[in-house]
């Protein structure tokens, strides 16, 4: 059995509806923004305990239930990534639509409320546009981490296998969507030697060079019902919806070192989108622990988000065989395939501390701790339906594994103040703090027993840092009538790799830093009634 017909073959056993994802785009879709109202993003997110703004229906719910009147929201504004350059499809700067909003306030007693609330806001903006190059070690290139798992499996009867806790273990999903391109393209050549053999060979590479465009959103739709008793206690829980639309176009480029067949490089272009839906549940509590002070303690606890996901990729890989020899080699100039699969993802639980203060009508001050552990993010297999015709599935432990090893606990620190000089004008700031979701040392791993492997169509990873974010805003209230303004910087630097090869560590190319600097400026308009 030949390599090249194995690779057919577990592609298309791949087609069946049994899937998962990759730990890397997983991260991407668990993770989400600092957004919302003006206000709100002004003082750094770190409104929890201080409550009466729309969007802490989604961090801490009982903040709704701080609500004395019912208030209608409306966001909007600019997103400007530093540095980029427009790349495909990919613009540096996006106009957005952010939120969308309002509370129904409703008076039980001298000092008690129920209120009801909805709102829209865009949890996570995917607009991003990702620019690499570097040198690639000698003897190394992407198309020879193919041929090494080839290689693996050849000298085990055409079974990938590998060795874990000295025990050897089968991979029969560890083949992917770019293995099956370059083992059909330069990988296999159709020229036969002496003894009757195919003929499979690696061709080395000089450079890289990695362009991507993402761009879409996760909207989540957030429904809410909390209480005020006797202005000490206020309690909330909150229903979101969460709609997923993440499109990405890439290309990655090698360079080849000299070769007899006189090959130039190859030319990876991959386009991906991600689509669906899910569900949460948040509940907050909000309490004043001194009668007659406005000192206030909240608390909060999120629920994963169980999300029913699709994904579609088309990928191509062009071979730049102009100047080929017509004697050494005789292979493909390009191959394309197309996958679609569905598959499951759920976060990790979310737990929140918040304090907040004011004195007098003139200053607010807040501060908010938040945890999430990355590594139980659960990537899960479709595997068929229950009695009652639901979809069910199961977790996919080899990628599971790899996630526990990749990603870890992520905190979020958010620090804010709100000044009013005059009982119309208030002047903001805030400070916003994520620390690492990924291991220093995490990588890509193409040799796991998963579906998620399967269907990877890019090799690449990178390893986020800290996210910083600085904010800073100004209000103005006319009679009903609020207009908020805010801008918000954040960064986030990372390691790009373009791919790693855990059969091969003498395979690697440059590791390089990349920063994602953003820009956003958010307008809010809110009316009171």
């Amino acid at each position: 059995m030949k390599v090249r017909y194995y690779l057919t073959v577990a592609l298309m056993c791949g087609l069946m509806p049994a899937a998962a994802q990759e730990t890397y785009e997983n991260a991407n879709i668990a993770t989400g923004d600092l957004n919302g109202t003006a206000r709100y993003v002004g003082m750094g997110g770190a409104m929890d305990a201080l409550g009466a703004d729309i969007s802490t229906i989604a961090t801490n719910p009982a903040g709704i239930g701080l609500f004395r009147h019912s208030t209608a929201s409306m966001s909007f504004g600019l997103v400007s990534q530093d540095g980029a350059e427009d790349f495909s499809t990919g613009n540096k700067t996006n106009l957005s639509f952010d939120l969308i909003g309002f509370v129904y306030s409703n008076r039980l007693g001298r000092s008690s409320f129920v209120n009801f609330g909805f709102n829209y806001h865009k949890s996570r903006n995917f607009n991003h546009i990702l620019k690499a190059a570097g040198r690639i070690a000698a003897g190394a290139s992407q198309n020879k981490m193919s041929y090494n798992k080839g290689v693996a499996a050849a000298e085990n009867g055409w079974d990938f296998v590998e060795i874990k806790d000295d025990e050897v273990i089968s991979n029969d999903l560890a083949y992917s969507v770019t293995d099956y391109l370059y083992y059909n393209t330069i990988l296999y050549n159709p020229l036969i030697d002496p003894s009757g053999k195919d003929i499979y060979h690696y061709y080395s590479s000089e450079r890289y060079m990695m362009d991507r465009a993402s761009k879409g959103y996760i909207g989540e739709y957030d429904f809410n019902i909390s209480g005020n008793i006797n202005d000490r206690v206020y309690l909330g829980l909150t229903v979101g919806l969460h709609d997923v639309h993440y499109k990405s176009y890439s290309e990655y480029a090698e360079l080849f070192a000299p070769n007899h067949e006189g090959l130039g490089g190859t030319l990876l272009e991959d386009s991906r989108e991600i689509t669906g839906l899910g569900f949460d549940l948040k509940a907050g509590v909000i309490f004043r622990p001194f009668e007659n002070s406005p000192f206030r303690i909240g608390m909060s606890i999120a629920t994963p988000t169980w999300y029913d996901l699709t994904t579609r990729n088309y990928t191509t890989l062009l071979i730049d065989d102009t100047n080929a020899n017509p004697e050494t080699y005789r292979g493909l100039g390009s191959l394309s395939l197309s996958e679609s699969y569905d598959f499951k993802l759920y976060t990790p639980w979310r737990f929140g501390l918040s304090l907040g203060h004011t004195i007098g009508n003139y200053l607010a001050l807040g501060a908010s701790y938040e945890y999430a552990d990355y590594g139980n993010l659960d990537s899960r297999v479709n595997d068929g339906y229950d009695y009652y015709g639901n979809e069910t599935s199961v977790s996919d432990e080899w990628m599971n594994e790899h996630t526990k090893n990749t990603l870890k606990g992520v905190s979020t620190l958010k620090l804010g103040a709100e000044f009013k000089p005059d009982p119309a004008i208030a002047v903001r700031l805030g400070f916003n703090y994520v620390s690492p979701m990924y291991e220093k040392n995490g990588m890509k791993d193409g040799t796991l027993d998963s579906y998620g492997v399967m269907y990877q169509s890019a090799t690449d990873c990178t390893n986020w840092k800290d996210t910083y974010r600085v904010t800073a805003g100004i209000g103005y209230r006319i009679d009903k009538l609020s207009l908020d303004l805010a801008y918000q910087y954040s960064q986030t630097d990372g390691t790009f790799r373009p791919f790693t090869d855990v059969l091969d560590a003498s395979n690697v190319a440059d590791a390089v830093d990349i920063s994602n600097k953003r820009n956003q400026l958010l307008f809010t308009v809110g009316y009171t009634f």
